[in-house]
């Protein structure tokens, strides 16, 4: 009996060394604390910015972190970008501006973090992508088919405008480039699913939000509101955890 006690002990214990060499760095990784800047302090520059009120010189004194961050500028964008944990966390923050009233009209946050999977870990993975746009009255006045139309098209101008905004700055910031082909890759997935189901669009509101796959991140979800000019956009894509029961399966 003592005999198959040790034999089991001896097991287990090469079991778990087998783990934790097949998980590696992963693991070590996974268990460490977060590294500043903390996750909750990236977007408090989009938070402070106020469109058609703030002005460059109001955004320059908020979005860069010099310890952490790249600073981008053009005649009309600034945006700070920054990554972490050997480049799997990707972030930025870009105001683009009225070249009238030189005036805020565009902003945005976004945050990427692709921890990779591990032996018997799924570390936390996220996308979140906020946007606030003051848009043209063209734009509202078209006269389209049904409102579901009209959130569409809406949809469409954001990521025109998204690209647009980004690929002033993005051959000199790499950050920006990598996070514009996720941002595209995601609000074109959205747009498919709608072209498929257009009736699936009335769920693009503030509270409800439309559900969608993400092509690695898996389940996400989009929320598009409007106050008088101004179009807001929120997408995330939420952390996945193991259940108890079988280790390898994914939930929400």
């Amino acid at each position: 009996m003592q005999s198959q006690n040790l034999k089991l002990k001896i097991f287990n214990f090469g079991l778990c060394f087998l783990v934790f060499g097949l998980s590696g760095c992963a693991v070590v990784d996974y268990l460490k604390p977060e590294k500043p800047p903390l996750d909750e302090q990236l977007s408090q520059s989009y938070d402070q910015t106020k469109l058609k009120v703030s002005r460059a010189a109001d955004v320059l004194a908020v979005i860069h972190k010099p310890q952490y961050e790249m600073l981008s500028q053009s005649k009309s964008v600034i945006a700070s970008s920054g990554q972490k944990k050997k480049g799997r966390e990707i972030w930025f923050n870009m105001v683009a501006f009225d070249e009238n009233t030189m005036t805020a009209k565009r902003k945005y946050f976004f945050l990427i973090d692709e921890k990779p999977k591990s032996f018997w870990i799924q570390p936390k993975r996220k996308l979140k992508f906020d946007c606030d746009m003051v848009m043209g009255s063209e734009l509202f006045d078209e006269p389209y088919a049904n409102d579901n139309a009209k959130r569409i098209a809406i949809l469409r101008k954001v990521l025109a405008n998204v690209r647009s905004d980004i690929d002033q700055l993005s051959q000199e910031d790499k950050n920006l480039s990598t996070s514009e082909m996720i941002i595209n890759q995601t609000i074109k997935t959205i747009l498919v699913k709608l072209e498929s189901s257009p009736v699936l669009a009335v769920r693009l509101n503030p509270t409800e939000g439309l559900d969608f796959d993400h092509i690695t991140l898996g389940a996400g979800t989009i929320r598009l509101g409007a106050a008088g000019d101004i179009v807001s956009v929120k997408i995330s894509v939420d952390s996945f955890v193991r259940t108890h029961d079988n280790p390898f399966t994914l939930v929400k």
